[in-house]
Parts: C-alpha cells; sequence; structure tokens
C-alpha cells in the first residue's frame, strides 16, 4: 500500500491544511505512516509565511532528500502556493510541487510525485469549503476548527493575501455541523482560526458573523469549551462579548494583533486603529468579562519606525497590560506594499527593540497570573512527564503552543483528561496546581 508522512510547518491553519490532506488520502487508498522512516512519500507542508519560516520549510526539504535520498517529497503548503513555478523548475529535490489553493488536488498531486513525474499543481483558491478531517494533529482531545480562508485588511507586510487569497467564509451551518462532530468524537477545546475572524461572513451577509456562529455553536450540547484565535483589533464585533458572557464554554480569551501603538506607523501598516481606540477596547473587554484573558502581538522595525515611535509602542505596552504578548521583528516580503517602503530599519536595531519588549513583558504576564492563585480552575491535559509527577495542562488562559502552561503537580492523570485544580503558584511564566479533592 502507498504511503504517506507529513512534515508539517508553521500555523495552525497549516496543521488543518495536514489533517485535510492526510483524510483525502486515507480516503484514497493511502496508508498515514506515524515516522518518516516508515514512509513512501513525504509531504513537507511548508510556512512561507515570513523570511524565517520560509528557510525553515526549504531546510527541512533539503534535509529530508539528504537523509532519505531514495524517498519522494512532495513539497506542499503556503511557500508551494507562492513561489510554485520557481520551486518546480529550480528545486530538484523536489519530486513534486502542490500549492493550498484547492486541497482536493492532493491526491492526483501524491500520485504524481511517488510515479516521480515531478508535477505542480498549485490551482487558485475557490470557495472556501473543506473536506471533513478524519484524524486530527497535536494533543488529545483538542482541535482547530477553520471557518474562513483567506484575508481582505491589506495589511501592509502581510503576504497572505498573496499566498490566500481574498476571505472567503464557510458556511455557518457547515461550521455547527463540523464543530458538532469534534465534539461527538471526543475533542472538549476546538479553536476557532481563521486570518481574522472579525471579519467572518463580510463575504456572504456584508456584516460579521461571528456573533452568530458562536450562538449557533452554544446550541450544541456537552461539555466543551470554544476559543477564538486572531480577531483584528480594527474589526472586532462588540456583540461577541454577549456570547462570552451567555455560556462559559465560549472562553473569554482574546487573541488581538495590535502590531503597534503608534499612529504614523500603523497609518503605513494600513491599518485603522490608533492608541487610545485600542485601548478603549481593551477597557471595553474587561468591563463587560472581567475574567477576560488578552493575548497580542507587536511588530518592531518597520519601514520608518523611529525612536519616537518606538516609545509610544513601550507606553502602549505598560498601559495595556495584556497577559500574553509575543513580539516580531519585521520581514520584508516582496510584493507587499512594505517591500518598497524608505526608511528601513537595521536589523539589528529591530532585534534589539524586539527583546526590550520581551523583557518589559515578563513582569507584566507574572503579574497578570498571579490573579489566578488560589482558584479552582478546569484544565486540559496535554502530556505526562515521563518518569516525573507531573503533567503539562491548559486553562482558559493558555492558548496551545503560544502561551505559557499549567502545571499540574502530583495526581493519576493522563493526557487528554479534563480536571479541575487549585492554582497553587506562579513560577515564572507557568501556573502550578494540585489536582482537587473530589
Amino acid at each position: 500500500m502507498k504511503s504517506f508522512y507529513i512534515d508539517n510547518h508553521g500555523c495552525a491553519k497549516n496543521q488543518v491544511d495536514a489533517e485535510e490532506m492526510a483524510s483525502r488520502l486515507v480516503a484514497g487508498g493511502w496508508m498515514q505512516s506515524e515516522t518518516l522512516t516508515d514512509a513512501g512519500l513525504v509531504i513537507v507542508n511548508t510556512c512561507g509565511f515570513i523570511e524565517d519560516a520560509k528557510k525553515e520549510s526549504i531546510e527541512a526539504v533539503l534535509a529530508v532528500k539528504a537523509a532519505y535520498p531514495d524517498k519522494r517529497v512532495l513539497v506542499a503548503g503556503c511557500l508551494s502556493q507562492r513561489y510554485s513555478d520557481a520551486l518546480g523548475e529550480d528545486m530538484a529535490e523536489a519530486d513534486g510541487v502542490f500549492g493550498n489553493g484547492d486541497l482536493s488536488y492532493v491526491g492526483e498531486a501524491a500520485e504524481a510525485a511517488i510515479a516521480g513525474d515531478r508535477k505542480t499543481i498549485a490551482p487558485e483558491r475557490i470557495a472556501y469549503a473543506p473536506a471533513r478531517r478524519s484524524s486530527l494533529m497535536g494533543f488529545p482531545r483538542s482541535a482547530y476548527l477553520k471557518i474562513a480562508e483567506g484575508c481582505n485588511n491589506r495589511c501592509s507586510f502581510c503576504a497572505i493575501p498573496l499566498i490566500r487569497g481574498d476571505i472567503s467564509s464557510r458556511d455557518p451551518g457547515d461550521v455547527t455541523r463540523e464543530f458538532a462532530d469534534l465534539v461527538a468524537g471526543g475533542a472538549y477545546e476546538v479553536c476557532l482560526i481563521g486570518q481574522d475572524l472579525g471579519s467572518y461572513g463580510l463575504d456572504r451577509a456584508r456584516r460579521p458573523l461571528l456573533p452568530e456562529l458562536l450562538s449557533s455553536l452554544s446550541s450544541v450540547p456537552g461539555d466543551w469549551r470554544v476559543r477564538m484565535l486572531y480577531i483584528h483589533p480594527d474589526r472586532f464585533p462588540r456583540a461577541i462579548l454577549d456570547a462570552c458572557a451567555a455560556d462559559p464554554r465560549i472562553l473569554p480569551y482574546f487573541d488581538l494583533p495590535f502590531q503597534h501603538a503608534s499612529g504614523r506607523i500603523l497609518r503605513s501598516m494600513n491599518r485603522s486603529g490608533d492608541a487610545g481606540s485600542y485601548l478603549g477596547l481593551l477597557s471595553d473587554i474587561r468591563a463587560a468579562l472581567p475574567a477576560s484573558v488578552i493575548r497580542s502581538t507587536f511588530l518592531v522595525g518597520f519601514p520608518g519606525e523611529d525612536d519616537d515611535d518606538f516609545a509610544a509602542l513601550r507606553r502602549f505596552q505598560e498601559e495595556a497590560r495584556v497577559d500574553w504578548l509575543g513580539a516580531f521583528a519585521y520581514s520584508r516580503e516582496e510584493d507587499t506594499p512594505a517591500f518598497s517602503m524608505k526608511g528601513r530599519v537595521a536589523k539589528r536595531l529591530a532585534s534589539a527593540r524586539k527583546k526590550e519588549i520581551e523583557e518589559a513583558q515578563r513582569p507584566i504576564t507574572e503579574k497578570a497570573l498571579e490573579r489566578f492563585v488560589g482558584t479552582a480552575q478546569t484544565v486540559l491535559v496535554e502530556e505526562r512527564i515521563q518518569g516525573e509527577d507531573l503533567a503539562i495542562a491548559r486553562g482558559y488562559m493558555n492558548a496551545p503552543d503560544v502561551d505559557g502552561a499549567v502545571v499540574v503537580v502530583g495526581g493519576d492523570v493522563a493526557a487528554g483528561d479534563v480536571v479541575r485544580v487549585s492554582v497553587s503558584a506562579v513560577r515564572g511564566v507557568d501556573l502550578e496546581a494540585v489536582p482537587r479533592a473530589l
């Protein structure tokens, strides 16, 4: 039987693509191997968002081919969609190139690669209507659910629209049906993802449909929780606060990529907000949902960013005091409007600003976590540490992969368990807890 292994790179949206590709191939008679060494075909699902991610993906392809020269390698994902012709022509290590515009072609791409035909398949994206996934990657009882593809926001630094096109929102009923299937299959936490959840539905109804979708999900019975990820702060639909208040299973966790606070830089980024409007948004969220947890990202080193702009960002950081924050140095991406902008910031300076943001955030996060000490929390156990009386878990305040964790000390718990714990301490960016007696 033909076998494949998927080496996945990049974000959660790529993981969902990988899960769909695997499900389509299995339905077509392929066998998914648990290890790379057992597979006849290795699919490297690449990321093409920023320079470092592109390098990592290319290096992964080269490493697989160097270690296993007799294996067929299909280069898939964002990099393949954006640079399909170049990869097909110049990358001898690729036995095939497959973009992510239409995943229904994965069977054809895999068959061609295993046969050594070196075929390039990168169709343009049509309406987003994914196939059901028969198996999931990641930790037990945790799943991602992609509700839209593409983006219309056109931030000047971002290559996503070049790769994934304009926004294409799934039918709310279809999303609800898949959500119910995931819950019935054992999922406890389902993370809603897209390039910008706040824009979900604008292409269908010319208004944000996220509040209505959350109401629909609330009709699904069961013990589950929903986490929303990636809401553009300029597109935040305030009605979702009511949905969170009405159903505690919809977590008061908000991922708001502010990126900057200098009005001048935000205009150059093609974003309409400013420090005042963003602080107002945070105030509204916290007033409506006192238990809310906020994550954000800052982008430093954008063309034209001077010392005053960075000082404005640092002031905003201290005033906003978000619970979690990731900082990134600007990556110059060809074919984006920012690529040709003047006033490029030296990489060394951008790196120094990134480090300053990160160092300043640590005490803010540690202070924010103190409010959980002494409280009871429901956590999803991700893994047990071998040889230790410890388990790594996540509470409502922890998104997968990007935030700290809840370290559960003692107790007979295993991956996939949902348990009540008492939080006893803050350890860096993690919480320490013990299982509560029944």
